[in-house]
């Protein structure tokens, strides 16, 4: 049984951590969506988040409209929406309003171009109206992974912002990983599960605590 448990805290997580996507939504009539052009997403590299908009069918048997939108594919995109509809990117405290370039081979496909910077999430404010809809709506795209994990044979230089953010992250997890020990029922079955995935979790923060190490020493 142990064994199993372990098993599941190694599979978890990576399945996690290569899952990636689009996010639906629905803006009154309307069908959208967003996703990084190109997946995994990392920093550092010029990219862009696709934008979507396509009319919605009615669905009788489903109440909520952001269901609806997501048991439907986009079709009969709804082209002109250059001039109308504008994105506001969010990181943390800062934002960038970008415009929407279309895409001339997919009617009601658009594009708006940016170079993430920085590893984590951001948050899309689409902003302006569809056709005679307003939209004010907030997505979120997949996280923005960090490139040195990804580079080979060696990572490049690391710039001391990278260094920082990598650094505050760990301080995070371990934060949170304090958390789940106080958080824990003093029951056996629950102790050894938590502490499992806590031994699991550390081992994690210890790698990435010497790859930041050896970033930094090269």
């Amino acid at each position: 049984m142990k064994l199993s448990i372990l098993l599941l805290l190694l599979i978890i997580p990576g399945s996690i951590g290569i899952a990636y996507g689009h996010t639906v939504d629905a803006v009154g009539e309307y069908r959208v969506e967003i996703g990084w052009m190109n997946e995994p997403v990392v920093s550092g590299e010029t990219n862009a988040i696709e934008f979507y908009v396509s009319p919605m069918d009615p669905c009788p048997e489903i109440t909520d409209p952001i269901k609806c939108a997501e048991s439907q594919e986009f079709q009969n995109g709804v082209e002109g929406l250059k001039k109308t509809v504008k994105m506001q990117l969010i990181y943390k405290d800062e934002s960038i309003t970008l415009p929407l370039s279309p895409d001339h081979n997919i009617p009601g496909k658009y594009y708006a171009f940016v170079n993430p910077t920085v590893s984590g999430f951001y948050q899309a404010n689409m902003l302006g109206t569809i056709e005679d809809t307003p939209i004010s709506l907030s997505m979120h795209p997949p996280k923005v992974a960090e490139r040195a994990y990804i580079e080979f044979p060696e990572p490049s230089d690391i710039t001391v912002q990278q260094m920082i953010d990598g650094h505050t992250a760990l301080i995070e997890d371990i934060s949170d990983l304090k958390d789940s020990v106080n958080n824990l029922e003093e029951t056996p079955q629950q102790m050894d599960m938590g502490y499992a995935g806590i031994g699991f979790g550390l081992i994690g923060i210890a790698i990435a605590i010497v790859a930041l190490a050896k970033s930094k020493k090269n």
